[in-house]
């Protein structure tokens, strides 16, 4: 016993072989998050002015095998990922655009643009989020950490996601975006939410209504209960303003 424990105390302190990767390092994401995120948006100004620090922390995501990290770490790893990399993509054209839409062409739109060095790939915003992101961790509160760079989608979180504080993370920002009155709101006993829930239906289980239902707190929650009581509750889907979120 005493000779298989030594074993597993070397192994533990050789590099490579201990259980669970380390976090990858986001200190520089984490500044420029502070800097430039805010609750009224995001300042692609300053991101522009520190654009040479944005791309090291690129650098730092690009360097990492995603592979050799724990599941919560990958998860926080790639909704970072998306993240950065959608600020930069916008910068690639700022400050001459007014919507991340306009960065595409008739041909293509600017998430299948291939511009992402990601584990020896070069990959697009689509393949993180739809071959990743949503299949690979199936869990629809995700919808709510990416951020598109649109005023309508979901607010950028101003820190990293990070494996250990992910789910509270995830947590708290599904249940910000849910219970912003602009966001959901009960007109006429139907409930308008965002075209979110339209789009990504499958995610919520075919059931947007159910979900946010889970999600709602104080005046929204009291406000579908009482609708429920008088009947079926018809879901109604908000314009989506993709004018940048600064």
């Amino acid at each position: 016993m005493k000779t298989m424990a030594l074993i597993l105390v070397c192994c533990l302190m050789l590099p490579g072989i201990s259980p669970g990767a380390p976090p990858v390092d986001n200190t520089i994401w984490a500044e420029l998050l502070e800097k430039h995120v805010t609750d009224k948006g995001v300042d692609y100004d300053g991101f522009k002015k520190d654009e040479s620090e944005l791309d090291q922390y690129l650098a730092i995501l690009s360097s990492i095998d995603p592979t050799a990290l724990s599941r919560n770490h990958q998860f926080a790893f790639y909704i970072n990922a998306y993240n950065a990399f959608t600020i930069k993509l916008v910068l690639t054209r700022y400050p001459g655009i007014n919507s991340i839409k306009e960065i595409g062409s008739f041909f293509s739109n600017p998430w299948s643009k291939k511009f992402i060095p990601l584990n020896g790939f070069t990959v697009n915003l689509d393949h993180i989020e739809h071959d990743i992101l949503r299949p690979r961790f199936k869990d629809a509160r995700v919808h709510f950490a990416i951020n598109c760079a649109a005023r309508s989608c979901p607010p950028l979180l101003n820190v990293p996601y990070e494996g250990s504080t992910l789910e509270t993370q995830l947590d708290n920002q599904t249940k910000k975006f849910i219970n912003t009155p602009a966001n959901t709101f009960l007109k006429d006993n139907t409930l308008f939410a965002s075209r979110i829930f339209k789009w990504f239906a499958d995610d919520f289980s075919g059931n947007p209504l159910a979900f946010i239902r889970q999600h709602a707190r104080g005046r929204l929650k009291q406000d579908l209960e009482k609708a429920a009581a008088s009947g079926d509750i018809p879901l109604a889907y908000l314009y989506y303003d993709w004018t940048l979120n600064r």
